[in-house]
Order: structure tokens, then C-alpha cells, then sequence
């Protein structure tokens, strides 16, 4: 909407100073024509912006056009801009609303604090993109066109209409009663009931999604967390699910344990190696987790997720046997 970028806009330059068409078009994403009819804009209501010429010039305001939020002290600031710099709010289409709401955090600020909290937060890297070993953690892109409705029904308390692509199975629409939504290592999911049994919706296999008029089925108050729990005790005990005796190097328990529904025991083997009993999704998610383990993890049962592994080593170790 307009109205916020002209606000975003009067804000980057008070934070910044002074800045150029072309910088401003960036941060605001839109063109510098755009830019400039914004601050012919701004002009016309009395905004004292103005432009200064040469190499380093561009636009800036007044000297003391600014507002202040009282009751923030430096630790409560801090927070606010650590919070920023999650990814929750991406996953549910709310990333530019977020960056426009910490600018104007940022600006309504007292001066004694603007500098030192905005210096602190970046001292502080909450969720970066790759981890140690360059490894991208990449976010699922949910258009925004979808998620929107999503997110305008679950706030409604109106019925949504979704196409959902499920696993190996066909694309196919249905209606839900949207209860909430939920963001776990950057993936988000819809909590819905639908015919009055709980449902769980990966947002990222919605293909479309319609917010109805008709006001959902659903208690007026929810518990998130708890539902969510839940949920994921009947995921982690349901279903065709394996579970595998292994032994393991100690260093690659936390690869493991990340990938596996749950560990039921684990003990300490006479020669250093960890002992487990661990569940899995399925046959399909045991081999594969396992199989990236290599030579740091043995399978001791089920026997033909051993002997499964075994012939794929083997298949991989001719493979490599004839002449490249």
C-alpha cells in the first residue's frame, strides 16, 4: 500500500540521513520513478524533504523531524531487533511487513538507545542461511498469493479451501477449519480440522488456497503448543514405522538423532561406540538416514535394512572398481 511506503520511506531517511533515488528504490523495492513520485508526494503534505545534487547527493529531511517511543528501555529494544532477524515471519508472507515494523522500531527509539541497540544487534546472527560445513538451510518458498489466504482465514476464523498436494498422492481440494499456524526449522504448517478430525497441512504442498466467508468450526481458544505436541507424539508413534538397532560413531549422534523420529535407548558399547534403538518414518526414511552415516554406523537389526545397506555398498564399491 501506499501509505506505508511513504511512511517507510520518511523513515529510512531519518535513519540513514540522507540517501539516493536509487538506494531508496532498493530498501523499498519498487523503481526510482516510483521514488520520486513518493517524495513529490511527501513534499505536497508539508514532509520537509529535500534534495541535495552533486555525487554524493540524494534526498534527506529536516534536521529534528522525528518522534520518539518512551517506555523501551536497552535490553527490551534489543530484543525487538533480534526478533526481527528471525525467519518465522517469512514463512508466513509477513517479511516486508516485518522489516517496515523494525524500521520504525528503530526510529521511534530514543537516541540514547538507537545507536547502542542497533550496534548490538549486529554483534548477534540468529538462524543463518548455512551452518558449519557451508550446508545451505534454505526456507520453503510458499508464495506469498497463498499464503496470505492462509494466514487471512486462520486470523478470520473463516473456512479455508485448499488444494494439497499430500504425499504419492494426486492434487486434490478440500475445505478446512483453519486453527493455526506453525513454524518448525523453517518449515510451516496449518493446523485444521476437517469433518471434525485433526488435520496438519504442509504449507509448502499447497498448490492454491481460497479464504471463504463461511466462519470456521473451531474453539475460541487455542493452545498452540500443546496442540502441536500433540500432534506430533501421534506422528512419531503411527503410521508404518521402523525401528533399528544400530551401533555408531559418537561424533555423528547429533546427524542421527536429527533425522530420526525418536530414540528409544541408548547406551555406551565397551570399544567407545553408542548402542541405539531408534524409530523411523518408514523402510525409505531408515535407509536413507542410515546410509548417510557411511562407514561411522552399523545396522544390527532389522536384518534386511542390513542386508539392504550391504548390497547398496556393494553395488557403490563396484561402481567405483572399473576404470573412470
Amino acid at each position: 500500500m501506499r501509505a506505508d511506503r511513504l511512511v517507510s520511506l520518511v523513515l529510512l531517511l531519518r535513519q540513514h540521513g540522507r540517501l539516493s533515488a536509487t538506494a531508496l528504490a532498493r530498501e523499498l523495492e519498487v523503481s526510482t520513478r516510483t521514488v520520486l513520485r513518493d517524495i513529490e508526494a511527501l513534499s505536497a503534505a508539508g514532509v520537509p524533504v529535500y534534495a541535495e545534487r552533486g555525487r554524493n547527493g540524494g534526498f534527506a529531511l529536516l534536521p529534528g523531524f522525528r518522534t520518539e517511543l518512551t517506555g523501551l528501555n536497552h535490553d527490551e529494544a534489543l530484543a525487538l531487533l533480534i526478533a526481527g532477524s528471525r525467519r518465522g515471519a517469512q514463512t508466513f508472507g509477513l517479511g516486508p511487513a516485518l522489516a517496515s515494523a523494525m524500521r520504525k522500531v528503530i526510529d521511534a527509539l530514543p537516541e540514547s538507545y538507537r545507536a547502542t541497540a542497533a550496534g548490538a544487534a549486529q554483534r548477534l546472527l540468529i538462524d543463518p542461511e548455512t551452518d558449519l560445513l557451508s550446508r545451505r538451510l534454505t526456507a520453503e518458498d510458499v508464495p506469498d498469493s497463498i499464503v496470505g489466504e492462509v494466514r487471512r482465514a486462520v486470523f478470520a476464523g473463516h473456512k479455508l479451501r485448499i488444494h494439497y498436494a499430500a504425499v504419492d498422492r494426486p492434487p486434490a481440494w478440500r475445505t478446512v477449519d483453519p486453527i493455526g499456524l506453525v513454524t518448525v526449522r523453517d518449515q510451516g504448517y496449518l493446523l485444521a480440522t476437517r469433518s471434525g478430525e485433526e488435520r496438519t497441512y504442509r504449507l509448502s504442498r499447497l498448490m492454491a488456497a481460497e479464504e471463504l466467508a463461511e466462519p470456521a468450526r473451531r474453539p475460541e481458544r487455542v493452545d498452540l503448543n500443546r496442540a502441536w505436541q500433540e500432534r506430533s507424539t501421534r506422528f512419531r508413534t503411527g503410521g508404518d514405522q521402523v525401528t533399528v538397532v544400530l551401533r555408531m560413531d559418537p561424533a555423528r549422534r547429533e546427524d542421527l538423532v536429527g533425522t530420526a523420529l525418536a530414540v528409544l535407548t541408548e547406551r555406551n558399547d565397551a570399544d567407545g561406540w553408542l548402542r541405539l534403538k531408534v524409530t523411523f518414518q518408514d523402510t525409505r526414511h531408515a535407509e536413507w538416514a542410515l546410509w548417510q552415516l557411511g562407514a561411522s554406523g552399523e545396522v544390527l537389526a532389522p536384518r534386511q535394512l542390513r542386508d539392504t545397506l550391504r548390497e547398496r555398498a556393494a553395488a557403490m564399491a563396484a561402481r567405483y572398481e572399473r576404470p573412470s
